[in-house]
């Protein structure tokens, strides 16, 4: 009688997977490298056999990949917390967070990190747009993405699989910018205001949010007619916080126009009378912070509402900043027909 021929070291196993009564319900695939056994499995002995082929390849170049039972849950904790925090800014940070835990956890915290697959990736997403706008499913891809892409870097996975899933569209939002001679109603309107030289900035520069809001005095060269954009503010769990551009092109010099120019004048008066009247009451303050001190406010004011009164300085800067957003102003030009070319937010 032959003998049976024994299979070497290494050589890999596929059996079929059964539940209580007997019935088969899936394939598990088994090979052994360096004396620790690993496993694969699908549910068709075919797919079965072509996943511990190949990773019996990749065990042959050295590469193995070993998640264990780490579910995706535990994973993404662990990535926040090592590969996240304190390497992005705080607001990035909470926004993955964020998403980790609002969406993918939630609905995938369960499965197997090794045995992620397109399809769950998919059916998440298919999901999700259900309730969600297509950018929300965006920064959910995006997220991930970068999750298990660290993943394959550190060996636990052989691929990303949301390389397979094309995340949905995002349609263009469509920006209005303000007429010129709505333009010309804000500005009239906020002529005399504390806030004027915040819109004329808006307007005349085209700045951020956050960069208005994060300027201070020595960032403006009133004589050489220049600003200098070198900080941003945004808003923290923790509260407002200051930080530096994010890209280098946002650290830039912008050219004033006359109107701002003047304004600015105006503003820094204004500032210093507010100074000398603390100052009589034996307050002490500083002279640093340009319109930052407003930003309680403005932040409120430059939400999405609908209004169509404009009989008062507060009506019309509400209307305007309500109705169209800082975009608008920033993407709106002043005395002409058309929109100023500013760069795309």
């Amino acid at each position: 009688m032959a003998k049976k021929k024994q299979r070497g070291n290494g050589a890999g196993t596929v059996y079929p997977r059964k539940n209580k009564d007997g019935k088969t319900i899936g394939y598990r695939g088994s090979y052994i490298v360096n004396g620790k056994r690993y496993y694969v499995s699908a549910k068709t002995k075919t797919e079965t056999e072509q996943k511990l082929r190949q990773a019996m390849t990749d065990a042959d170049r050295g590469l193995t990949f070993d998640a264990g039972g780490l579910t995706l849950r535990d994973y993404l904790s662990r990535w926040l917390n090592d590969s996240v925090r304190d390497t992005v800014r705080d607001t990035t940070f909470e926004r993955y967070e964020q998403i980790v835990r609002l969406h993918i956890q939630p609905a995938l915290g369960g499965v197997r990190l090794r045995n992620l697959t397109p399809t769950h990736v998919r059916g998440l997403y298919k999901d999700k747009l259900q309730s969600r706008s297509p950018r929300t499913v965006q920064y959910v891809h995006v997220t991930l993405h970068k999750a298990l892409k660290q993943a394959v870097n550190d060996g636990l996975i052989p691929r990303n699989v949301t390389e397979a899933v094309k995340p949905p569209q995002i349609r263009q939002e469509e920006i209005r910018p303000l007429m010129p001679e709505q333009v010309n109603v804000l500005l009239s309107a906020a002529r005399g205001d504390r806030l004027e030289a915040l819109y004329v900035l808006a307007i005349h520069t085209g700045l951020r949010q956050g960069e208005l809001l994060g300027l201070k005095w020595e960032d403006v060269d009133l004589e050489g007619g220049t600003l200098q954009v070198r900080r941003t503010l945004t808003t923290a769990k923790g509260g407002p916080v200051l930080s530096s551009p994010k890209t280098k092109g946002s650290r830039r010099t912008v050219k004033l126009t006359q109107s701002a120019i003047e304004a600015l004048r105006s503003h820094l008066q204004r500032q210093l009378g507010e100074m000398i009247g603390r100052a009589a009451c034996g307050k002490r303050t500083a002279l640093y912070s340009l319109l930052r001190r407003v930003s309680p406010w403005i932040g409120a004011a430059l939400s999405s509402i609908s209004s169509r009164s404009c009989s008062s300085v507060r009506d019309c800067r509400i209307y305007v900043s309500m109705t169209y957003g800082i975009r608008a102003l920033r993407y709106s030009s002043v005395g002409t027909s058309t929109p100023r070319s500013f760069r795309k937010c």
